[in-house]
């Protein structure tokens, strides 16, 4: 449940004030496993949701005080391969209770000191002054581009996906009063026979963080960013695409890959910014008795005006990645290499992020590998004359010392001593590097070599101009 992929689950606890619900505390969490053909419930090449895990469409976790551990279990273990680690996910989702609970404890005490009232009407204003920033923002982005005779200013965009699937996105602002409307129905691909359709929630989910980057002011994260905006998916009700899938397709890799480009696609459509990696690199492995699953940093777009950051985590995977000393203590593998992978990102006036290379060689054999990676095959683009950067790559290194190229979506059957090399995919270059000439020259310095150009220079970067947290090497 929660409208992304199934190891998502969304735990919500109703406050109630004399028997009627006055507030709801949330929290979603990725569970480790919930089930499905791989471990780690994000099975490379899954084409029904079933094959996925536990699908739960919405179930009372708690009744009259009492955790449903039974009703709960019979979920976990309902898909043909049940859930791996029950304990776990069991745990996790108690926690999930116990910060919904504290949640709620912290809501009544504010509503004790200043009063329920005042604190329902805060909770409107900060939907309302959303609404209100994203509309001067979308009045200020197209107020160039206003027609004297006319108010609607029409942006597109078009990226295809890795398998040549189009995403394809029209947005129609209204310059007078700041709506607008995201049509994704014009030439946007069919729903595919694999797993990188994207539930609906996902693409709404992407416009409002994509709103809330283009404001430019620390505003909290709410739904009132998309009062303002209409999302069109497909022209009638009945038909499916790949950002509306029907119930029973594949979805694992939507929210993690298909999110991304869908992000390109906007801020494509707005000249924000280059495109960022793209891809989440999602590199999940086990057997029976685990299962392990981490996302992995690339290369940040450049913009207007600064360079992409180098080794981040871009947009929505915002994540961190487990410490070398625990991976290899925990699991059955050694860490060989993790650096930046220097030169991937696209030149330009500014230049993109560099990618990383990550490389893990396996100590068990019998162990199950899932990639879901996008931009091996097109690479992120540049803006405005900036360059393309580099694009991802996936390996797998023999115990031999053979090489062998894997698909961008795999699923592999290790063997004791192999190693799997993933090499992450730069950001795209904003600007002609021919302005970097000119600027040089007429200071008598050199044109910028984005190749060597260091870490520290990269600072001030997308990660503070796009809200991206950095990581530092």
């Amino acid at each position: 449940a929660g409208g992304s992929h199934l190891p998502d689950i969304t735990v919500i606890t109703p406050v109630f004030d004399n028997g009627k619900i006055v507030y709801l505390t949330a929290s979603r969490g990725h569970h480790a496993d919930v089930g499905g053909t791989t471990p780690g419930s994000m099975p490379a090449d899954s084409t029904r949701l079933e094959e996925e895990g536990a699908i739960i469409s919405g179930f009372k976790l708690v009744k009259k005080g009492i955790f449903d551990d039974d009703g709960i279990k019979a979920l976990l273990r309902s898909p043909v391969i049940p859930c791996r680690n029950e304990r776990d996910v069991l745990s996790d989702l108690k926690a999930q209770i116990a910060a919904n609970a504290k949640g709620a404890v912290l809501l009544e005490a504010l509503c004790q000191e200043y009063g329920q009232n005042f604190v329902l009407a805060y909770m409107r204003h900060v939907r309302a002054n959303a609404e209100s920033c994203v509309r001067a923002a979308l009045k200020a982005h197209v107020a160039d581009k206003k027609n004297k005779n006319a108010a609607m200013v029409y942006l597109k965009a078009i990226e295809l996906m890795d398998d040549g699937n189009p995403i394809c996105l029209e947005v129609c602002v209204n310059a007078n009063t700041g709506s607008a409307v995201f049509d994704f129905s014009k030439g946007t691909g069919p729903q595919v026979f694999g797993n990188w359709n994207a539930p609906r929630a996902v693409t709404a989910a992407a416009v409002m963080y994509c709103l809330r980057l283009l404001v430019g002011r620390d505003i909290p994260l709410n739904s009132g960013c998309l009062d303002p905006v209409e999302i069109i998916l497909t022209q009638a009700s009945d038909i499916t695409s790949m950002l509306a899938p029907s119930p029973d397709a594949a979805v694992c890799a939507g929210n993690v890959l298909t999110s991304q480009r869908v992000t390109d696609v906007i801020l494509k459509a707005f000249s924000a910014c280059a495109a960022s990696q793209g891809c989440m690199n999602n590199f999940v492995f086990g057997d029976d008795s685990f299962g392990y699953y981490e996302t992995i940093c690339g290369g940040a777009g450049a913009g207007p005006s600064w360079h992409g950051t180098s080794a981040v985590q871009v947009h929505m995977t915002n994540t961190r990645i487990t410490d070398l000393e625990i991976l290899e203590k925990r699991y059955p593998v050694y860490l060989h290499k993790f650096h930046i992978r220097r030169g991937s990102g696209g030149s330009g006036q500014y230049c993109g992020g560099d990618g990383v290379v990550r490389e893990m060689q396996f100590l068990k054999s019998g162990i199950v590998c899932s990639l879901l990676t996008e931009r091996r095959a097109i690479p992120p683009f540049g803006l405005n004359g900036g360059q393309p950067a580099m694009r991802g790559r996936n390996l797998l290194i023999t115990r031999k010392g053979r090489i062998v190229a894997l698909p961008a979506k795999v699923k592999v059957s290790l063997n004791f001593g192999d190693a799997i090399r993933i090499e992450t995919p730069g950001g795209g270059g904003f600007g002609s590097t021919e302005k970097v000439r000119t600027t040089a020259a007429s200071s008598s310095g050199e044109a910028q070599d984005c190749s060597s150009t260091s870490t520290d220079k990269f600072h001030h970067t997308a990660s503070l101009a796009l809200g991206s947290n950095a990581v530092d090497f």
